[in-house]
């Protein structure tokens, strides 16, 4: 081969990886979608009502975490809610506080902090490459 072809081929190459790089996911992380919902249940006294979060699409996660928004200025801020794992089963929507199969709590024996109404937080969710946070707060039972 001559230098002409070599100078070609490297053209090819770099117009594909610029293709790739620019107008494809590849290299792009994944954003998810994060929504929440309560559901007023009686009885329940002075303990806020259950909140669910849903995720749009199945994920195996690895991360979740939820801080209340105020302490986000704080270096040291203490997750209320936090399970690691190297992949949990997968799922679409979970429950506060809720066991996720696969999924541990990043301090062993630590449990999920309630939620106080009124209190602004923050959950980080993350599966591998794709991430998500959403902002939330909850009210009183009725």
């Amino acid at each position: 081969m001559n230098k002409k072809n070599f100078i070609l081929i490297g053209l090819v190459l770099l117009m594909a990886v610029a293709y790739a790089v620019f107008f494809t996911d590849w290299f792009k992380p994944q954003i998810m979608t994060i929504s929440h919902t309560t559901r007023a249940m009686p009885g329940r006294g002075n303990e806020s009502n259950p909140i669910t979060f849903g995720l749009g699409d199945y994920y195996e996660l690895t991360e979740i975490k939820v801080v209340a928004i105020d302490d986000l200025a704080n270096k040291d801020v203490q997750p209320l809610w936090h399970l690691v794992s190297e992949g949990s089963d997968s799922v679409n929507r979970f429950s506060y506080g809720e066991n996720i199969g696969g999924m541990d709590p990043a301090v062993e024996g630590v449990k999920a902090q309630p939620l106080k109404p009124g209190v602004r937080y923050r959950l980080y969710v993350t599966a591998g490459k794709a991430r998500g946070q959403h902002d939330f707060q909850i009210g009183p039972s009725r």
